[in-house]
């Protein structure tokens, strides 16, 4: 197997808020192989002051300079698969998650958020972490002393390029190409399958969060620069035991995850349901009535996010009911 292709942030290699099928990959690799993106977060509003000696990225710094901001987040990719075509899914198992810095940020603004009439006001806390602890330290909290918060790293962002029909999107909406997920699930040791829109699938990444509460209520989780270790392969689809994949799914080490997406969270919620429902009886003899049943009585649904305009509902089957013992999409 060939070593890991390295990625590093820089104008070249990274995006300003935007997907698209236009852009050229920035490197290509075989299925099956690693590639190491190196992610960076914020724009320069939410930078610490330097009289709080935080260290940040010079890259960063060229990227408020110089990038066109297109959109919400900076990404880094995207990174063609050799042999991806639309049909496929990818693959991506998430083998290492690296903090890029020793502190992130928090904030909420307005007319954002899941409150806005409630913050109409601008606050940013701009967070210390201990990278050995694999802590943070939050200002506030016991009795206003500080207390100290325990990390759990993921990418927020993770994408395809979107069918070329589509255009140049925006990044801040999840849709059927994954995208801002901002699913708290997708940690190290888990597996994210997408569906491929283009040749070479295009694989980007990046709005590393330090952690996450379901919901990202205020509009931020601990934003913060990550290094994520992808393995990319691909998984081909067709026939009823292996359909084709039209919308995320994701494997954590105890669960399978489905999902629904839409700007009404009802929706979303009956988007996710009905995607574990044909996840079960894609891979059982269950009917669709005895899948219904089961989801109500073991399946958990939670609100992923509610502040990306288009909101998140996440469905999360045990394995342990060995209902569903597959490990493809």
């Amino acid at each position: 197997m060939a070593e890991p292709t390295f990625v590093p942030a820089s104008l070249q290699n990274c995006r300003w808020g935007a997907f698209d099928a236009a852009f050229p990959p920035v490197a290509t690799i075989d299925p099956g192989e690693v590639v190491i993106l190196e992610c960076l977060s914020g724009g320069p509003e939410v930078m610490p002051p330097q009289e709080k000696m935080m260290a940040v990225h010079p890259v960063l710094r060229e990227i408020h300079a110089k990038l066109p901001r297109l959109g919400a987040h900076v990404i880094t990719g995207p990174v063609a698969v050799r042999g991806a075509e639309p049909g496929h899914a990818l693959r991506i198992d998430i083998e290492k998650i690296e903090l890029g810095a020793d502190w992130g940020f928090c904030g909420f603004r307005p007319l954002f958020g899941t409150l806005p009439e409630d913050f109409p006001y601008r606050r940013t806390l701009h967070i210390p972490v201990d990278r050995q602890a694999m802590t943070c330290r939050l200002p506030f909290g016991p009795k206003e002393g500080g207390m100290d918060l325990p990390l759990a790293p993921f990418f927020g962002v993770m994408g395809v390029a979107p069918p070329a029909d589509w255009g140049m999107i925006n990044t801040k909406e999840p849709r059927a190409i994954g995208g801002n997920l901002d699913n708290k699930e997708l940690t190290e040791g888990t597996t994210l399958f997408l569906p491929v829109f283009n040749e070479g699938a295009l694989f980007s990444a990046g709005d590393g969060h330090g952690v996450q509460g379901d919901g990202e209520v205020c509009i931020n989780a601990l934003e913060i620069c990550l290094t994520g270790h992808f393995r990319l392969s691909l998984v081909k689809g067709g026939g009823a035991k292996d359909p084709v994949l039209t919308f995320p799914r994701a494997e954590t080490r105890t669960h399978f995850v489905t999902m629904g997406l839409n700007e009404d969270l009802d929706l979303a919620m009956k988007q996710a349901l009905r995607e574990m429902i044909a996840f079960i009886c894609a891979r059982t003899n269950l009917s669709d009535a005895d899948a219904y049943q089961f989801c109500s009585l073991a399946v958990d649904f939670r609100v992923t996010q509610t502040v990306n305009g288009v909101k998140g509902v996440h469905g999360m089957l045990r394995r342990s009911t060995r209902l569903v013992s597959a490990d493809h999409p």
